[in-house]
């Protein structure tokens, strides 16, 4: 959570193979933007995994994911944005239905394999990404190699943006406000 400000610069060690990472930092509204930034790094071991009646899984990184036998919930939350972060691995051919609140915009992203998804079954590609009508849950479908595929979703927050560079905030004075603060070395730093 950026916040007040965060200077982070990590890459994972690797030793051998493969090796992918996706990052994400959650906006704030404007009410929470000046309180102390925070980073947590999650473990393997503390992501719940669920799997899904129709073959795949779900592995639930923030948020929470109702399915019949229940509701799961992944490491992060109790934000006021209501982040959802799911990690979605469904095999060659297979279908999945995920909820997802009807009050968050939400979006797909497709990092390996291919997806058609919705009612209209649109192509959703390697490593293209699909932002999602409004809804209480996304369907989908692997295509022939199967597919790996982020589901993120949060509460809207309804406020303005404004991006300079590396920083985001509500008002042009605020990007000023933040660049200063940069320069006087008063940012969090993390990672």
């Amino acid at each position: 959570t950026a916040a007040r400000g965060i200077i982070q610069s990590g890459m994972p060690k690797q030793s051998e193979g493969r090796m992918r990472g996706f990052q994400r930092w959650l906006n704030l509204p404007s009410r929470e933007k000046m309180k102390p930034a925070a980073y947590r790094e999650i473990p393997p071991s503390e992501i719940p995994t669920v799997k899904l009646d129709g073959g795949g899984e779900v592995r639930v990184i923030a948020g929470a994911l109702q399915q019949s036998a229940g509701q799961v919930s992944g490491p992060i939350g109790g934000l006021s944005t209501e982040p959802m972060y799911l990690d979605v691995r469904l095999p060659p051919r297979v279908a999945a239905t995920i909820p997802v609140p009807a009050t968050h915009n939400a979006f797909l992203y497709v990092y390996e394999g291919d997806a058609v998804v919705g009612d209209d079954e649109r192509s959703l590609p390697f490593r293209a990404a699909g932002l999602l009508a409004s809804g209480d849950a996304v369907r989908m479908s692997a295509g022939g190699q199967g597919v790996k595929l982020l589901l993120l979703a949060g509460r809207p927050i309804g406020e303005p943006v404004v991006q300079y560079g590396p920083f985001v905030m509500n008002t042009p004075r605020e990007i000023e406000q933040a660049i200063v603060d940069y320069q006087r070395g008063t940012l969090a730093a993390a990672g």
